[in-house]
Formats: structure tokens, C-alpha cells, sequence
């Protein structure tokens, strides 16, 4: 098929060059034919052989234009037939342009389609990626969400059981500690018994005449063994002392969990205290329990005041005495040989408006009293409540004086907007002491913040 189409073009082609001339209208026709026929020779024919006698159907359109009335020309016109009708070679012309042409028409109609299905896949591409991309960001945030919110929960078991644990153990810890404090003091009580009975009968030998002595005094034998019973004896009452002296030191007060640890005179170190209510008061009662390294001249234990007066509500220590005062330095309540430093103590001190009257507590007893003390005076609110400090304006921007700070532990401070009985506060110095708080202040419950190296221990 192949060859006999390059044949069919090989003769057209040598039609084309030998050729009569025709006339001016057929020329023209004629040479464009041959133009494209020509530039179809270069590429490729399409011709369709139908039979075995080198036929050729040929299929064509005419395009036969012929336009009426004269030429005008300065030429001659050469005189020819130009109605004719076409010849094969014409008719195969024709059909190579309009094979030419449909052939461009279809490539074209199909690289139009293929632009529009491309497009159309890209769209559809495009939609199906930010679908999966916004199903997968919400399944990886669930999943992240999920993941997060079980660890939580697991840190969270996982640290209420340690602070369980901790609790426990704290709490073993104390009860064997004061049971080993109960027991020595029982031994050492013992101990002091057998001491006293050596004394007596040391004496009562020493008394003995000479003869008695022959008759009723040791061996040497028993002297040894007496001597070296009274050695164990005092190594072990010595002993019994340093564990007693050990257990006050390390223990605190029974119930109190934690303390505020002092380290040392500053005055930089102190403690806020943001009382639960307000502090417009006609009568208080206020409990501590301290552990004093040293007391000087004044030692503050807890202040509250305004910029009027910045002592409206002071317990401090003045060496081995315990002073509160209530609405100004002239209105205060002392009690001596209240104070020990290296040992726990419990203080308390209330007061009341109606008829002054203000008292002092050491250990939950009474140990002092006093009428007209800033009586019908009301303590304003929107003050300063401080431990270990009192701010009195004292230094340059407003700072402390260290002569005034306090050193050492602080625990269980509690404050009510009422004057307790006799029992509530022989209560608070016993068994459980820091488990009963305040409604001004209560331990454990309000705010208090450590500042400036003081902190917080258990």
C-alpha cells in the first residue's frame, strides 16, 4: 500500500512539471494544487487503491469557482475550454488538500480535548489532595489529642499516688520518731531513778562505821561490777540525750506537714501571707509555732500594717520574751522566760475591742492578761501581712532592717476574726495542731509565699 501510494505521487509530480498551459483561471487553480500537492510529496499521500487495474476511486469536492464577465488585463488572454470538467489528476489534487485539511482539523479538535481533560484532571487532582490533606491534619490532631490526654491522665495518677506515698511515709516516719522521743524519755526518766538510787546508797555506805563496813560492805569483786553498771548507765543516758536533742531538732510540731525555714537574719528574706478574708477586725486570735536560732532586742515573728501605721498586729520576741502588740507600739502585752532558742514553741495571742482586753499563751496555757488595750480600735483593711519582717518604711526603697528579721522555723500559722476559748487554744498546742486552721488565715490552706532564700521544708 506504501509503495503504490509513493508511486501515484511520484507521477503526479511528473504531471505536474509537464503540463500544458491552460487558461489564467485554471492556472491559478492549478497552481496551488500543484503548491500543495508539491509540499504533500515532501511529507506523505494518501491514496486508496480499490481494484487490480491500477484504478482509483477518487473522492473529491468541487471546488470549482469560476467568475463571470470579462478579464481585464494587459495580457493576452490565451482562448481555452474553460467549463471543462476535471481531470483525474484535479480531482486528485482537490481530495489531497481536503484530506490535508481535515487531517489538521482533527488534530487540532483533539489537542483541544486533550488540554480540556488535563485541566479538568488537574482540578480534580488538585480537590482530591486538599481533601486528604485536611481529613489527614484532622485525624493526626485527634490522635495527637487523644494521645496527649492519656498521658496526662497517666502523670497525673502516677503523682497522686507518689504524693499518697509521700504522705505515708512522712506519717510512718513521724509516729516512729515520736515513739522512739516517747521511749527515751521514759528511759531516761529510768535511768535518772537508778542514778538517784546509786547516790542514796553511796551515802548511806559512806555513813557506816568501820566494823559494819567489814561485816556488811562489798567484795572488790562487787565494787567492779558496780562501777562498771554506773559507766553503761551514764553512756546510755548520754546517748538517750543525743537522740532526744536529735528528734527535737528534725521533728516538727505533731500534725504540721511543712515549715518555713529561715536560714539566717536578712533583709531580704521574708514571707507574704495573702489572707482568705478581709482584715477589718474588731478582735482576733493569732497561733504559731516557732523554732528561734536566736532572739535580739526585737525579732519579728509576723507584722501586718498600713501606711498609717504599720503596727496595727505585731508578735515579736524581745530575747527570751514574747511581745504582741495591737494599734501602735504603745499598745502592747509581754511575757517572760517564754522563749528558748532550738526548741518549739507555741504562742498565741487574742484580742478584743470591746474592753481591750488582750492576752498571751505559751505551750496552750495563759501566761498573760491585760485590760484597755487599744480598746474600741478597729483594724483597718488593705494593710500588709508579713512573717519574719515588719514593713515600717525604715530603709531606702522601702526595703527591711535586718536587725528585725527573724531566724529559724516557722509552721502552723493560723488567725481568726473571733477570740478563742481556753480549749480551742490549748488545742492548737497538742496532737494534730496544724490540722485546725483559721478563717482568716489557715495553714496549709492560705497563700504564703517564701521569699529571698526562705523556703519551704518538711
Amino acid at each position: 500500500m506504501v509503495e503504490a501510494t509513493h508511486t501515484v505521487s511520484a507521477a503526479l509530480c511528473s504531471h505536474i512539471s509537464h503540463s500544458r498551459p491552460r487558461c489564467r483561471r485554471q492556472n491559478e487553480q492549478e497552481q496551488k494544487h500543484r503548491a500543495l500537492f508539491t509540499h504533500s510529496c515532501v511529507q506523505r499521500a494518501s491514496v486508496s487503491v480499490l481494484d487490480e487495474g491500477d484504478d482509483y476511486d477518487l473522492m473529491y469536492v468541487n471546488l470549482d469557482n469560476e467568475i463571470e464577465g470579462p478579464v481585464l488585463g494587459t495580457e493576452e488572454t490565451v482562448s481555452c475550454d474553460c467549463q471543462r470538467e476535471h481531470t483525474e489528476w484535479d480531482k486528485l489534487f482537490i481530495m489531497l488538500e481536503n484530506s490535508q485539511m481535515k487531517e489538521n482539523m482533527m488534530l487540532q479538535a483533539m489537542d483541544e480535548t486533550l488540554k480540556v481533560d488535563l485541566q479538568t484532571l488537574k482540578a480534580e487532582l488538585s480537590q482530591l489532595t486538599t481533601n486528604l490533606a485536611a481529613t489527614f491534619a484532622a485525624a493526626v490532631e485527634k490522635v495527637t489529642s487523644h494521645i496527649v490526654s492519656q498521658v496526662e491522665q497517666t502523670l497525673a495518677r502516677n503523682s497522686d499516688q507518689a504524693e499518697e506515698v509521700k504522705r505515708l511515709h512522712e506519717s510512718e516516719q513521724g509516729k516512729v520518731l515520736e515513739h522512739v522521743l516517747l521511749l527515751s524519755h521514759n528511759m531516761s526518766s529510768r535511768l535518772g531513778q537508778l542514778e538517784s538510787a546509786w547516790l542514796r546508797r553511796s551515802e548511806v555506805e559512806a555513813q557506816e562505821t568501820a566494823f559494819q563496813q567489814d561485816k556488811f560492805s562489798p567484795t572488790r569483786g562487787d565494787n567492779l561490777i558496780l562501777n562498771s553498771l554506773w559507766k553503761e548507765l551514764q553512756q546510755t543516758r548520754a546517748e538517750l540525750k543525743a537522740s532526744q536533742k536529735w528528734a527535737a531538732q528534725h521533728l516538727l510540731p505533731a500534725g504540721c506537714e511543712t515549715a518555713i525555714l529561715f536560714p539566717m537574719r536578712s533583709k531580704k528574706i521574708f514571707g507574704s501571707v495573702h489572707p482568705t478574708a478581709g482584715m477589718t477586725l474588731h478582735s482576733f486570735t493569732a497561733c504559731i509555732w516557732i523554732k528561734v536560732t536566736e532572739a535580739l532586742e526585737k525579732t519579728i515573728v509576723f507584722s501586718y500594717g498600713t501606711k498609717l501605721n504599720p503596727y496595727e498586729i505585731q508578735l515579736y520576741l524581745s530575747r527570751d520574751s514574747a511581745v504582741l502588740v495591737v494599734g501602735g507600739d504603745q499598745h502592747k502585752l509581754a511575757v517572760k522566760n517564754a522563749v528558748v532558742p532550738g526548741k518549739w514553741i507555741h504562742l498565741c495571742g487574742a484580742w478584743s475591742s470591746e474592753n481591750g482586753s488582750a492576752s498571751l499563751w505559751v505551750k496552750g496555757e495563759l501566761a498573760a492578761t491585760a485590760l484597755d488595750v487599744a480598746d474600741s480600735h478597729t483594724i483597718p483593711d488593705g494593710g500588709i501581712l508579713q512573717i519574719g519582717q515588719e514593713k515600717n518604711g525604715c530603709c531606702v526603697g522601702g526595703g527591711f532592717d535586718e536587725a528585725l528579721a527573724f531566724s529559724g522555723k516557722l509552721t502552723g500559722f493560723n488567725m481568726w476574726d473571733r477570740v478563742l476559748s481556753a480549749k480551742e487554744i490549748a488545742a492548737q498546742s497538742g496532737e494534730d495542731a496544724c490540722s485546725i486552721r483559721g478563717n482568716i488565715i489557715g495553714w496549709g490552706v492560705t497563700e504564703v509565699l517564701p521569699y529571698g532564700g526562705a523556703q519551704y521544708v518538711s
